[in-house]
């Protein structure tokens, strides 16, 4: 029960708080950022991409954490969730800098992503860390993605994107270390499709 109690209490906090981060947001140095109306808006749509990648992935560690039996497992996923608060933080604050707003369909995503995460859980742990390995490997890429596509004078997104791009594979690295499988060309597939489906609604609404 007190596991559960702790699951609604993430998902509460991940759509209706505000973040708090732990380290400081990632700054380059000297570098102002100075946008027009186009590129911000540009900024801001995948800027709400990456923020709801970070709602998902609040989701998935905490859907994880509770389906495990294995206490030193659920401290990894607790810790990578609190990790990924940052990013969060991070991705809502420019966000907010840049005029705009979260996606819309917040709530829909966090429930996919954690129904999602539950069943990767029920699967056994080596799967469930699997799963871990293969997200954080296509959320790389797909950060990778970001910065060719963010304008090059937004130094401020630009700094906030290659951090979690960083920290993304850490958290695989050590999914792999604690024991991850690898998972299936096809569930790959599945998995690059959904965020597919994701990612270019989040883009707009």
């Amino acid at each position: 029960m007190d596991r559960l109690i702790g699951a609604a209490d993430s998902a509460l906090r991940t759509l209706f708080a505000k973040p708090h981060a732990v380290r400081p947001c990632p700054v380059l140095p000297g570098e102002e950022t100075r946008l027009g109306e186009q590129d911000a808006r540009r900024a801001a749509a995948l800027m709400r991409v990456n923020h709801v990648g970070e709602v998902c992935a609040q989701a998935l560690y905490t859907a994880q954490a509770l389906a495990t039996r294995d206490p030193a497992l659920r401290r990894h996923y607790e810790q990578a969730a609190d990790e990924e608060t940052d990013h969060l933080a991070w991705t809502a604050e420019r966000l907010q800098e840049l005029g705009d707003r979260p996606s819309l369909l917040n709530p829909l995503w966090y429930a996919g992503a954690f129904a999602v995460g539950l069943v990767a859980g029920r699967l056994g742990d080596r799967v469930s860390l699997g799963f871990v390995v293969e997200t954080e490997r296509q959320v790389e890429a797909h950060l990778e993605s970001h910065m060719q596509r963010l304008p090059s004078g937004d130094h401020a997104s630009r700094a906030i994107v290659a951090q979690m791009k960083d920290d993304e594979a850490e958290h695989a690295a050590r999914a792999l270390q604690a024991g991850a499988a690898e998972l299936p060309a096809p569930a790959k597939a599945l998995m690059r499709a959904a965020a597919k489906v994701m990612t270019t609604t989040a883009h707009y609404i």
